[in-house]
């Protein structure tokens, strides 16, 4: 007899939302359009706060984790684009992109065979950690005198969504953070223009 292949149930809206508050993540809004139903977040990394994520499920084809990185930049095809080129070939589980408005995303795409809590918040655990190792070359995309704020003394949103996964993230965050200010990364099995109207709300 044959072994027992049997196609995984496709993940519904409501594993995901069970996965978020296992993760003690508490989303500020919720849509559905079109088939597509996406989580809207705001959470903190250790060095840079105030990070919005957006977590977006096509249950036919992939769990998008979207971090809306930076606003709108202007010089996207020259000096921006190279740092999103180098970026990309430097930390290859995440992916960085332009949305159609010209702002820099961050995203991590999560297969269906492979979904579960906690790839789910790996994802984002990684995403924050790159948002905090980024943050120097980053500021002058996200402050308008480019200076890191001063956060000292601020206790983050999701602390415990680190020490879940402390040991994931060990290597990661062992990366000396740049504090001085391959070929682009894509969606492969979403639009990116589509996914981007979703998060446009």
């Amino acid at each position: 007899m044959s072994p027992d292949r049997r196609t995984p149930a496709p993940i519904r809206p409501s594993d995901v939302e069970r996965w978020l508050a296992e993760l003690e993540l508490q989303p500020i809004d919720r849509a559905d359009r079109e088939g597509i139903a996406s989580w809207d977040l705001e959470l903190d990394g250790r060095r840079r706060f105030d990070v919005r994520v957006s977590v977006i499920l096509d249950p036919a084809l992939a769990l998008i984790v979207w971090v809306h990185y930076a606003p709108p930049i202007t010089d996207l095809f020259r000096k921006s684009y190279r740092k999103l080129l180098r970026w990309n070939d430097e930390y290859p589980f995440v992916k960085f992109a332009v949305a159609e408005d010209e702002r820099p995303v961050l995203t991590a795409e999560l297969p269906p065979g492979s979904l579960d809590r906690d790839a789910l918040g790996l994802a984002i655990a990684r995403a924050l950690v790159v948002c905090d190792q980024l943050i120097g070359e980053s500021a002058a995309w996200l402050w308008l005198d480019g200076r890191i704020p001063d956060t000292a003394g601020r206790k983050g949103r999701n602390p415990g969504l680190f020490r879940r996964y402390e040991h994931e993230l060990a290597g990661l965050e062992a990366l000396p953070a740049v504090d001085q200010p391959s070929q682009p990364g894509a969606l492969r099995t979403l639009d990116l223009d589509a996914v981007s109207q979703a998060t446009d709300r």
